[in-house]
């Protein structure tokens, strides 16, 4: 490993500093098994849909996520169904080149309405409640 590329610890706290930012609440180590996969993500938000798995020799990643569980999950991504980012080590060795790989995969997944903040926003005001027995009073006639 170069002196300055990244360990996998390092990477999954930057992930998750990216992901919590965006607004996403951010579970780490979650077993993952639905659409016919099964595997561990490093980190994931369960009730978003929207996670990560940092790809590194040092943990021995790969045999759980190969190929064509990234093509799956791609296909996922592009239906809008869960939205999990895979970096490998030599794609984004460094801080800079992992946030040029979380940066645009964050705004796909805000483009396709999955933004973790805005299920965390509350209204502005609550909506008006009517209130019984206010208001005009009329007399009835007989």
């Amino acid at each position: 490993m170069l002196a300055d590329a990244m360990d996998e610890r390092k990477a999954c706290q930057q992930l998750k500093q990216r992901f919590e930012a965006a607004g996403f609440r951010i579970a780490e180590g979650v077993d993952f098994d639905g659409h016919g996969l099964r595997f561990e993500l490093d980190g994931f938000d369960a009730a978003a849909g929207v996670g990560y798995e940092y790809h590194s020799r040092e943990a021995g990643d790969g045999w759980d996520v190969d190929d064509a569980v990234i093509a799956k999950l791609t296909e996922l991504h592009q239906a809008g169904e869960v939205h999990i980012l895979v970096v490998s080590e030599d794609a984004a060795p460094d801080e800079s080149r992992l946030d040029a790989v979380i940066e645009p995969f964050l705004a796909a997944v805000k483009q396709a309405g999955k933004a973790g903040g805005a299920r965390a926003k509350a209204p502005s005001q609550p909506p008006p409640v009517p209130k019984a027995g206010k208001g005009k009073k009329t007399k009835s006639k007989r």
